[in-house]
């Protein structure tokens, strides 16, 4: 049998072989290496506002939408992400929230965040302005031509839609959604609707989220994307639904667009691991087989596995 010859003086986490010095017990112990685990996840950031200009204007973006779910999509087109390999400790979870629809201003989403992984805040859709970009784009303002859609987030969403010719009804483009480009205004009169949402299942039932918002019009306004998406009006834009990131509908003649949807966080890890959530977080928690699912739907705080 082997004797080791353990080091003279060590220092506190010095390791020798399958050991390590622990200095506050004064002895050599063994070292557990910890083993990664996979956590899955759907992170969605909040979506953008609707714009509100002196047209029609462009529908908000959804919020970048990032998933890791096998066989799912993350958005903009793009395929899963891979399993976040985590291992104990803490890690900061925030839930953005959707842009606020307010009379002659127009404002993007707030980002989403699990450790990492980041979800940027939808583009708001542009009043007298071009869309703003983020995870998805804001659709471009029908007030004149020259204004352009906003762009979307490589693999979290897609870009805005474009205005048509100004008159009569000066129709706006459709905010981008997490699967489609939002669509352009089709007449002179007829606004884009909102690009459509993606769907998971990570919870264990399918749920689309991450639409566009609908561009207003003075004449016909553009519908919410499926997932959430506001519709566009020939007043106030409508808001989208909570919790989806999808995108704000957009408002007409200076009255407001829609507000954003707030974000989203879930995770499925294995059931045998404890999660502690911090205060500043509201979550629920189910369990499926061997994994439990951790909705957060607002907030931010650490959130600790054990």
């Amino acid at each position: 049998m082997a004797v080791l010859d353990f080091p003279d003086s060590p220092v506190d986490g010095q390791r020798f072989s399958d050991f390590v010095w622990v200095d506050s017990v004064g002895v050599w112990d063994f070292d557990v290496v910890e083993t990664p685990f996979d956590v899955e996840y759907l992170v969605i950031a909040g979506g953008g506002s609707g714009g509100s200009g002196n047209g029609g204007s462009g529908g908000g973006g959804a919020g970048g939408y990032r998933c890791s779910v096998t066989g799912e999509d993350s958005g903009g087109g793009a395929s899963a992400e891979s399993a976040a390999a985590l291992t104990l400790g803490a890690y900061t979870i925030t839930v953005g929230a959707g842009g606020a629809g307010a009379a002659s201003n127009s404002y993007n989403g707030s980002s989403s965040f699990f450790g990492t992984v980041i979800s940027n805040g939808g583009g708001a859709g542009g009043g007298d302005s071009d869309g703003a970009p983020g995870g998805s784009g804001g659709g471009a303002s029908g007030e004149r031509t020259a204004w352009v859609p906003g762009s979307g987030t490589t693999g979290q969403g897609f870009d805005g839609g474009d205005d048509a010719s100004a008159s009569p009804g000066y129709p706006a483009g459709g905010g981008g959604g997490a699967g489609a480009v939002g669509d352009d205004a089709s007449s002179s009169t007829v606004a884009g609707d909102g690009g459509d949402g993606v769907s998971s299942s990570i919870t264990g039932s399918a749920v689309t989220r991450g639409g566009g918002g609908g561009g207003g019009s003075r004449s016909t306004p553009g519908s919410g994307g499926s997932g959430g998406g506001g519709n566009g009006s020939t007043s106030t834009g409508s808001n989208a639904t909570a919790n989806t990131g999808g995108g704000g509908g957009g408002g007409s003649d200076g009255n407001a667009g829609g507000n954003g949807g707030s974000g989203v966080v879930i995770i499925k890890y294995p059931s045998a691991k404890t999660l502690t959530v911090g205060v500043g977080l509201t979550s629920s928690t189910t369990t499926s087989g061997d994994y439990k699912i951790t909705t957060f739907t607002a907030g931010t705080d650490s959130v600790v596995f054990a």
